[in-house]
């Protein structure tokens, strides 16, 4: 537990370091905050935050810095947000005023990271894959193409190997059957009703929708996606561009977009916005840098989550405004679309 003063203290120079980028030291502390204190004083309170790993000295200054546990503290009980300050850009309501939902998600992407001048991040809803036709062609000795026909046009052709040999008359059969028992369907519906009805199935039919559903699990239709902004952000970005290392991960990062669904997947059953910093944990191993993160939601359900990522030396309550208001306005567009 820290006391009154080093709270202070530590807030003052958090704050002073987020807005200047440079160690700060007891002098500059001392003429910050306001206190009556000495900075002889303020090196002994600094002292005393460097030994609870609060803050830590680098190498070529005599200031400090906060450490990853220095701005988690700063974060949880020091962070005031003024919901009124964000200054948002005229015309706003348009961006998200399109008719399709990739469209709102590309534009909230967009949004977050010319807000905050980082990289913005929105992962797309998984998308359900659901047939409104099937068939089943016979192209030689125990391989059979599978088509399959969405709602909306798209069509999946997937080559399946089976165990026995069927007559393109038994396909068609099974076709009809399955267009006229399963049509317009999820696929995760149909694997859970072949699940409760493969046994009063016919074999043939039951063997070949599991291999639809199969194939359709393997073109990656059910995955979900994620959209990025802004990653040109972080050459400006002093803690980045000044080690092309940690600038190499970063952009590894966004490659790796299945890594990336999984580092923003902690906010996905959680209310709010959250915000992870680097190195605390092992689902922020990346040091120097933080994800303020929350999730969009429509009639109560959650579709998925936004957030923006950048360097630890943020301005955190302006990125919680500028997530959590972009949430919400996905969440709202997304609504209206479905009406």
């Amino acid at each position: 537990m820290l006391d009154e003063r080093s709270k202070l203290l530590l807030k003052s120079l958090v704050e002073r370091y987020i807005a200047d980028g440079q160690p700060v030291g007891s002098r500059t502390l001392s003429k910050a905050n306001g206190l009556d204190l000495s900075p002889a004083t303020i090196r002994n309170v600094m002292s005393d935050l460097e030994e609870l790993g609060l803050v830590t000295s680098p190498h070529t200054s005599s200031g400090r810095v906060p450490t990853s546990k220095g701005y988690r503290l700063f974060v949880d009980t020091m962070l005031k947000v003024d919901p009124d300050s964000l200054d948002l850009p005229a015309g706003l309501p348009k961006e998200f005023s399109a008719d399709q939902p990739v469209k709102v998600l590309n534009s909230a992407a967009q949004l977050l990271s010319n807000l905050s001048q980082f990289v913005g991040v929105v992962v797309v809803p998984k998308r359900n894959s659901v047939f409104r036709h099937i068939e089943f062609l016979s192209l030689s000795e125990r391989r059979v193409l599978i088509i399959i026909v969405s709602p909306d046009g798209d069509v999946q052709n997937r080559v399946i190997h089976t165990a026995v040999n069927y007559a393109q008359s038994e396909l068609v059969e099974a076709a009809n059957f399955l267009n006229a028992n399963y049509a317009g369907l999820t696929m995760e519906e149909v694997r859970l009703r072949l699940r409760r009805e493969v046994d009063s199935l016919r074999r043939e039919i039951g063997q070949l929708m599991q291999a639809a559903v199969a194939a359709s699990e393997d073109s990656g239709a059910d995955q979900a996606d994620v959209v990025i902004s802004g990653e040109r952000n972080l050459l400006s970005v002093s803690e980045f561009s000044a080690d092309l290392n940690n600038l190499r991960r970063m952009y590894d990062l966004f490659e790796q977009k299945a890594q990336l669904m999984q580092l923003l997947d902690g906010s996905d059953r959680a209310d709010g916005v959250r915000i992870f910093i680097g190195g605390e944990s092992e689902r922020m191993p990346y040091e120097d840098v933080s994800v303020v993160s929350a999730t969009y939601e429509v009639d109560g359900k959650v579709l998925g989550t936004l957030g923006v990522i950048g360097p630890q030396r943020m301005q955190y309550n302006r990125m919680i405004q500028v997530v959590d208001i972009t949430a919400k306005m996905v969440g709202l567009a997304l609504s209206q679309g479905k009406s």
